[in-house]
């Protein structure tokens, strides 16, 4: 009941089926849409209005369990999968077969960003790796899937502005940007947002293995087998990589409809910048008196 948003209809029945999954039942149909209706006890939904993915959502529940029917209630569809989530750890089981309990529950959460970090450079995962992953997130109600794009072993998603980049940088393991879309709707039907990260200006390797001018040492470069910190850094002097970032943040960007995108910035050993004439002139005409002065410039 209510002005609900698709995907919860499509969350009722993947609802349905894991239940059928996880108890042996048998139900007619698994299908929940807008004609469908409780005949006798069941299950009644009600929302009040469509959720938005941002910082801060509304994801708010109550459940309440009796004889007469299961009734969850949300102000939006968000709030209503996350009490599905809940409603589906609520099966018991005892010797007549499974049931509810009676219960009242009235949630919120504690944190508004309870995110899962995954490290595509370091260890590439495919596309079902991912998507079991989200639905591991969505049972346990996490809602920022935070998507790590790039680092010293690899540049992991197509880039059509740099092509380069999963040429070159990606050992061949790269999402496309069709599979990008796709991953981001998985997410975002479970009510998961998702948050991309390109790590600037250090554990910058694999930018600049495929574009060399954005080095801030000139030198043979390799993509790391191995995990560490790593000299090879962007040099922040040259506006040709602010051109260089402004194109390519702005496709991926285009991708990741989320209102943030994680840019890194740690880990820098500024070794490079020392070992470079001209950056160390730059400073001292700027009034940059360390690296890190000069990694808050770049900032």
């Amino acid at each position: 009941q209510g002005d609900a948003n698709e995907r919860v209809y499509k969350e009722a029945s993947r609802f349905f089926q894991r239940v059928a999954e996880r108890t042996g039942l048998f139900f007619k149909t698994w299908m929940v849409d807008e004609g469908s209706k409780l005949s006798g006890r069941g299950l009644l939904i009600k929302i009040k209005n469509k959720g938005k993915l941002a910082l801060g959502m509304d994801e708010s529940y109550s459940l309440q369990i009796d004889q007469a029917q299961i009734l969850l209630s949300a102000n939006n569809d968000i709030g209503a999968i996350r009490g599905l989530a809940t409603l589906i750890q609520l099966i018991g089981a005892d010797q007549q077969g499974y049931y509810f309990k009676g219960i009242a529950i009235e949630d919120e959460p504690r944190f508004t960003w309870r995110g899962l970090l995954v490290s595509q450079p370091y260890h590439f995962m495919p596309m079902d790796v991912i998507k079991r992953t989200i639905d591991a997130m969505a049972a346990v109600k996490m809602n920022v899937l935070h998507f790590y794009i790039s680092d010293d072993q690899g540049y992991r998603i197509e880039s059509k502005v740099y092509p380069r980049l999963q040429e070159m940088a990606s050992d061949g393991m790269y999402f496309t940007h069709e599979q990008v879309r796709e991953m981001v709707q998985y997410a975002h039907q479970r009510g998961i947002r998702v948050v991309p990260e390109i790590d600037v200006p250090g554990h910058s390797t694999a930018m600049i293995y495929a574009y060399p001018h954005l080095a801030s040492v000139q030198r043979e470069y390799q993509l790391q087998d191995h995990w560490g910190v790593f000299d090879p850094t962007l040099d922040p002097t040259k506006s040709s990589t602010y051109t260089f970032l402004d194109s390519l943040l702005t496709e991926v960007a285009s991708l990741f409809p989320d209102q943030y995108f994680h840019i890194g910035g740690d880990e820098n050993t500024g070794r490079d910048w020392k070992r470079n004439p001209a950056i160390q002139a730059f400073m001292k005409e700027n009034g940059l008196k360390t690296t890190l002065a000069l990694q808050n410039y770049f900032n």
